[in-house]
């Protein structure tokens, strides 16, 4: 206990050290200098959930009869994988920061062109295949989850590199994924065949432009 005229500790100085792993759990929380804004944030999570409504308008197209259960388990499954994949990826790069610093924000930039052009490729026509599996399987579900939130992990070591907080990202990230395979998987059935490339490219495009905002930000 303070002793009575004498000055307490400054709390504000010593807050911080009481818990060894502090200064990493800081990183996880969006503060000044460390969180990406808004808009790019939202638009970064379209840019990635737009593959997984791609996938979800597909499974709208072949499931028959349509029922609410399939397209909230489709939903939770995206939306949980990518909402996870940027956080793995985070950890990942935080452990190789060190070794890039000085060329991190062309790091981040490559891995955003790099996945954005892959999207961007994968959105022309290529040779069509019947899909020989059933959406409504578990073990199909978690394979289409982990293939549509390889790009979320990539985006998540990126956003390491440049020191961008984590947490905010993720859950708006997972948010919109669950939002959009909801809807895409309803409106399969009346749109899929048209709509299913065009998602794809538009994906691609806005993570290659954020890429390039970000190479920007950091060589003004």
């Amino acid at each position: 206990m303070d002793q009575p005229g004498q000055p307490g500790p400054d709390r504000r100085r010593t807050g911080f050290q009481l818990c060894p792993a502090q200064e990493k759990i800081n990183g996880w929380i969006p503060g000044p200098g460390a969180d990406l804004d808004l808009i790019s944030t939202l638009l970064v999570a379209l840019g990635l959930s737009l593959d997984a409504f791609a996938v979800a308008v597909s499974s709208g197209m072949s499931i028959k009869p349509m029922r609410l259960r399939y397209g909230l388990t489709m939903a939770a499954f995206f939306g949980s994988f990518q909402a996870f994949m940027p956080v793995l990826g985070w950890l990942a790069g935080t452990g190789l920061r060190s070794l890039i610093t000085g060329v991190d924000h062309w790091v981040a930039f490559v891995l955003l062109a790099a996945v954005g052009g892959k999207m961007i490729y994968e959105s022309f026509p290529q040779r069509e295949s019947k899909p020989s599996a059933d959406p409504r399987r578990i073990t199909v579900l978690l394979l289409l989850a982990v293939a549509t939130s390889i790009d979320a992990l990539c985006v998540g070591i990126s956003f390491s590199f440049i020191k961008v907080a984590i947490v905010r990202p993720a859950l708006i990230i997972g948010l919109t994924t669950f939002g959009l395979s909801l809807l895409g998987f309803y409106i399969g059935k009346k749109v899929g065949r048209w709509l299913n490339r065009r998602v794809e490219l538009l994906g691609g495009l806005i993570l290659v432009l954020i890429g390039i905002k970000i190479l920007i930000e950091h060589l003004r």
